[in-house]
């Protein structure tokens, strides 16, 4: 071989070299990235008794009475609070069905309330999904309405901004993509009280309204500023948050000590064409149980429902 094939063959591997050096270094930064990422949420100093009451292979269900309004009148029905810990893959978004360094441990709430509106019924559930081991807004937020007339599903997903799609059967609002900066979400404040109602933002703050009122008051989905208090009792704690320009207000009440259950809230928002009618939502304890409802899926178990005073 001359000097030039030699020359040639130094250069190619020089370049080889400095390629898989250039991917090494940036599959390492992307690492290092996101490990300074995730520095930047505080962290959580969760007691042993939280560890016993939420680490004890149970859900928390909480059933409720449940008076809604819906279209300018109160209508009787349901409402079912499930708080449950599970791993969460955070890059996918999804629950984690394998133990992993990787997982995130989350507090779920699925909320679902059932009632109708004369001949037919409506079906809503929300889930929030918020990491436990750190301060941070939850990863991701999911939201669905059913009845006759149609259904309509909203997603968020905490990443490098909130990422929100929306899909609905009305005009105007069918299938929507947006990013919006991260903030105060008004589905979040029901995991805080679970894990640390000292969290709880008081004041004026900036907050994206609920899920659910977005998608049934047909509202823009953006951020909205809202002063919140919070006044503690010796038993009975109550959050307050009140929205001045949407004319609403979300009330909840729990319980002043660990684990803070949520006994009651209260909702009021204008009527759509009436500004000056104030119909108020209240849910009110029925019953609650812990359990781990996923293996009570059998005819045998139909006696859990009549516990929980579900119809």
């Amino acid at each position: 071989m001359n000097f030039f094939k030699l020359f040639l063959l130094f250069v190619i591997l020089t370049v080889l070299s400095s390629c898989n050096s250039s991917e090494e270094k940036s599959d390492s930064q992307l690492i290092l990235a996101k490990k300074e990422t995730s520095k930047t949420a505080a962290p959580r100093n969760n007691s042993e008794e939280f560890k016993e009451y939420w680490y004890s292979g149970t859900a928390e269900i909480t059933s409720y009475s449940l008076m809604q309004e819906r279209y300018g009148e109160i209508r009787e029905g349901t409402a079912v609070n499930i708080f449950v810990t599970e791993d969460f893959l955070a890059d996918a978004q999804v629950k984690a069905n394998n133990p992993s360094e990787e997982n995130v441990s989350v507090m779920k709430l699925n909320q679902m309330k059932n009632f109708n509106t004369g001949i037919y019924p409506y079906s809503i559930m929300t889930s929030t999904f918020s990491p436990i081991a750190e301060k941070e807004h939850p990863l991701k937020i999911t939201n669905s309405v059913q009845e006759w007339c149609g259904q309509a599903y909203m997603q968020l997903n905490n990443r490098e901004d909130f990422e929100i799609e929306s899909h609905s059967y009305f005009q105007g609002e069918a299938d929507q993509k947006l990013s919006l900066p991260k903030t105060y979400l008004e589905n979040e404040l029901w995991n805080l009280i679970r894990i640390n109602p000292e969290e709880l933002p008081t004041g004026d703050v900036m907050i994206i309204p609920s899920f659910e009122y977005l998608r049934l008051r047909h509202k823009e989905i953006r951020e909205h500023n809202a002063f919140a208090s919070l006044k503690q009792g010796d038993s009975i704690t109550i959050y307050t948050l009140n929205y001045p320009d949407l004319q609403r207000q979300l009330m909840l009440f729990f319980n002043s000590t660990f684990p803070y259950e949520i006994e009651k809230w209260e909702e009021v928002n204008a009527a759509d064409q009436n500004d000056t009618l104030r119909l108020k939502t209240t849910a009110t304890k029925l019953k609650r149980i812990k359990s781990d409802y996923w293996t009570k899926n059998r005819n045998e178990n139909l006696n859990l429902r009549d516990t929980l005073q579900l119809k």
